[in-house]
């Protein structure tokens, strides 16, 4: 009887599930190489599907492709927990620590690899993983015996299981920062990514009808790459102190290239050309360390496409270079159903194989922590990679602690090299868990010289004197732009954008407004934002009132910004905004304090916190008459992300509710044995001691996890292209094509929250595929506004 892994769907063709695990093990080892532990990888590819050399298994599949009335329930054959039972039973003993904790942690990817990790300890005092170790197999005898017949004898496994063990050893027994728990939740979550991105590889070269990998030779591009952006960085005039400056903090990161691997700050102020400059450092640090890929990792609310659109027409290869803002296919639960059942969605990549990658903070820890196969799936490819981190200071105060684990891990295991690119660096050493930076880590030498030459702006308290409502604010904008060219207003609720949008259109018939905001796509956005330079290059009158969105990585520049208050770091980014080349000798930036702002809901909870904070040292710089001190200097900035921490000191290690008790992330996580309430309650109630290794209960923190509290879905919108993207989906396609246009449509999706898809569901504005694709209907999609939840837009002009 011969065995079936995969039926292929086009011809009905069988790949035999010797060939599926041999050639699993193969792709898992290649990943594994990058943490040297080829062996630990290897051997959850060679046991993920051994399960399915079951006669029931057989007999499943076969009906499902070629009979499906007649075929079981999908998902009724567990085909996932032979090979991790196998590991348990052969190697999980108390006198042989190593082979212990590699049954686990190998196990435990077995297990999961069609759901996300178990719980070693759940907060019900049981076990997951226990429950699938122990869990009685049907033909289980027959399975081992197929297994060491047909695919590897048991003389040559227990060779491969001691070369896996010795690579494990070498690897906790290593010196760093990290405790052994740490050490074994990271590897554990890097086995896991391996063993996915393995499996569904070669799942999906199979249906393609593919033999190999095409694996970029990333470094022939380093080279090539250089010398194009070295052409573009010489071509820049030099003829002003703004370029001047940009110029000699261009060459200082490329002198820091030669550096091995760490975490390093790059405090370029707003203005200086953080993206060519970190380009620069990034292209010849990989060039001479030989890194696999660069990624470019900005904050879930700013404009990612500007960089890319600036580093595709430099290096001249869009083709590898990947913008990723969010997961147009949604995630399942859990896809324990897809037994040997392929399809296109679940295969199409988006695995991070791309040389050159922009995605969002939100994404960078959805790879770590959230629930799922596809976000963990990219994890490996973090491995031998340049990391710039623009705006750093974004990164959600809940989540910082879980941020610098995983930076940590990258820099200590991953030799992962790590730039914090901001003009206002979060003190991330102050908090618990501490980030591991570099000593002598700061790419700029003499940054205070270098910040004071930067200086543009002139900040305007008009806080705190006064609150001001909407009508107030349309006033003094139409004052100010009797004075100056343009005007940028940023507020920080959508709701007063649209208001006072709505506002200074009923009021100007002669000036064009625009409006931005993230219920529009990025394509959008960048139209307007193309219109609006436009605007500002020919010195015509142009409003733009806008969310915090604008803030972070946007290179456009207004005579005059006028900023509703917040925290510091948004303060100096909104400055970033103003006269940001020096075309004038100085600009002004107004703070005011909107009355009509509602701060109250918890996701808004930071932005109130960093509110309260600036006022206070407002307030304190007033009273001691030191108005006339830099308010954005580093140590105004350092004072005030201490304070803003110290306001957050509880929420930085993730609280979360678990069955009506408070957790921190951080425990259910990295907790040791001594130091976990779950192992500890174990040990008190059932009087024996628990009998793992490991007490961590990663399936019960992913299921928690979220960046941002309001949890969001990717909808496609009808704008541009994304119009033919949707019919493309809709039309139904391979997983190749449809690999290709799912990148597409990155820059043509929007991020709703729960409330917000289940009004245009209510009203017939959004529709779905198989509840994993969500595409917005023409009349749900308004040319000013974006997404119009009320489904009722009459198509407007792009300003009044």
């Amino acid at each position: 009887m011969d065995s079936i892994a995969h039926i292929r769907k086009k011809d009905k063709q069988v790949q035999t599930v010797e060939q599926h695990l041999l050639e699993a093990k193969e792709l898992a080892e290649e990943y594994g190489e990058k943490l040297g532990i080829r062996h630990v990888t290897g051997l959850a590819g060679l046991l993920h599907d051994l399960g399915k050399y079951t006669t029931q298994f057989r007999d499943y599949i076969f009906k499902a492709v070629h009979h499906p009335d007649y075929a079981p329930r999908r998902g009724s054959v567990d085909h996932s927990t032979a090979g991790g039972r196998l590991l348990y039973e052969y190697f999980h003993k108390p006198d042989q620590p190593f082979y212990m904790m590699l049954a686990e942690i190998v196990g435990n990817a077995i297990f999961s690899h069609h759901s996300y990790l178990k719980d070693f300890i759940t907060p019900d005092l049981e076990s997951d993983f226990l429950k699938r170790a122990e869990k009685p197999l049907d033909e289980f005898e027959q399975t081992k015996q197929r297994f060491f017949d047909q695919v590897m004898d048991v003389q040559t496994f227990q060779v491969y299981v001691g070369r896996a063990v010795d690579e494990l050893e070498t690897f906790l027994r290593s010196k760093s920062v990290f405790s052994f728990e740490k050490k074994m939740s990271f590897l554990t979550k890097f086995v896991f990514s391996a063993l996915i991105d393995a499996d569904r590889t070669n799942t999906c070269l199979f249906e393609e009808q593919q033999t190999t990998v095409h694996f970029i030779n990333s470094q022939s591009l380093w080279s090539v790459y250089y010398d194009r952006l070295m052409l573009e960085i010489q071509s820049f005039a030099n003829d002003t102190k703004i370029n001047k400056l940009r110029n000699y903090l261009s060459e200082q990161c490329e002198d820091f290239a030669a550096k091995s691997s760490g975490i390093y700050t790059l405090s370029i102020p707003t203005g200086g050309g953080k993206t060519l400059t970190s380009l620069r450092y990034a292209l010849k640090h990989a060039k001479l360390h030989h890194k696999q890929r660069i990624l470019y990792i900005l904050p879930y609310t700013t404009i990612i496409e500007q960089n890319a659109a600036t580093v595709r027409d430099i290096l001249q290869d869009p083709a590898n270079i990947l913008e990723h803002h969010s997961n147009v296919i949604i995630d399942e639960k859990d896809d324990e159903q897809k037994d040997g059942v392929t399809d296109a969605l679940t295969l199409s990549k988006d695995n991070w194989d791309s040389p050159i990658i922009f995605t969002t903070i939100v994404q960078f820890l959805n790879v770590f922590y959230a629930y799922g196969t596809r976000n963990i799936r990219r994890l490996h490819q973090l491995s031998n990679a340049v990391l710039i981190f623009d705006e750093v200071q974004k990164v959600p105060t809940h989540c910082i602690s879980l941020f610098n684990e995983a930076l940590n891990f990258l820099k200590t295991y991953a030799r992962a090299s790590i730039v914090l690119c901001t003009a206002t660096q979060p003190a991330l050493d102050f908090v618990e868990q501490k980030l591991d930076i570099n000593s002598d880590g700061e790419l700029v030498k003499q940054l205070p010289a270098i910040v004071e030459a930067f200086k543009r702006v002139n900040i305007v308290d008009n806080a705190t004197e006064k609150s001001w409502s909407s009508e107030q604010l349309a006033d003094f904008v139409f004052e100010r732009m009797k004075h100056v060219d343009s005007v940028l207003v940023i507020l920080n609720t959508k709701t007063v954008v649209k208001r006072l949008y709505e506002l200074l259109k009923d009021q100007s018939l002669d000036i064009p407004i625009f409006h931005l905001s993230t219920a529009m796509c990025a394509a959008h956005r960048k139209d307007i934002l193309e219109q609006m330079r436009d605007y500002l290059d020919q010195k015509k009158k142009v409003i733009c009132i806008s969310s915090q969105l604008v803030e972070a990585g946007v290179d456009i520049s207004f005579s005059c910004v006028i900023r509703s208050l917040a925290g510091l770091d948004s303060i100096a980014q909104a400055a970033g905004r103003c006269n940001r080349h020096g075309e004038r000798v100085i600009g002004d930036v107004y703070i005011i304090d909107h009355e009509e702002e509602n701060l109250n809901h918890n996701s808004l909870k930071e932005i109130r916190i960093g509110k309260e904070v600036a006022k206070r040292i407002l307030i304190d710089r007033k009273q001691r008459q030191v108005a006339h001190d830099d308010l954005l200097s580093p140590r105004s900035m350092n004072r005030y992300f201490q304070e803003f921490y110290e306001e957050l000191k509880n929420d930085l290690n993730y609280s979360i509710d678990v069955q009506g008790s408070k957790k921190e992330m951080t425990e259910l996580l990295f907790a040791s044995r001594t130091t976990s309430s779950y192992y500890n309650s174990y040990r008190n109630e059932k009087k024996v001691a628990f009998p793992l290794v490991l007490p961590h209960s990663y399936g019960t923190a992913a299921k928690h996890f979220r960046v941002i509290d309001n949890q969001t879905t990717s909808v496609i919108v009808p704008y541009g292209d994304g119009s033919d993207i949707i019919a493309e989906l809709s039309g139904g396609s391979t997983i190749d094509r449809l690999s290709q246009w799912l990148q597409r449509a990155q820059t043509y999706t929007v991020e709703l929250f729960e409330y917000e898809k289940q009004q245009l569901m209510q009203n017939g504005g959004i529709i779905s595929y198989d509840d994993k694709i969500f595409v917005l209907k023409d009349a749900a999609y308004n040319k000013s506004y974006g997404v119009d939840v009320q489904n009722d837009t009459v198509s407007g002009s792009l300003f009044g």
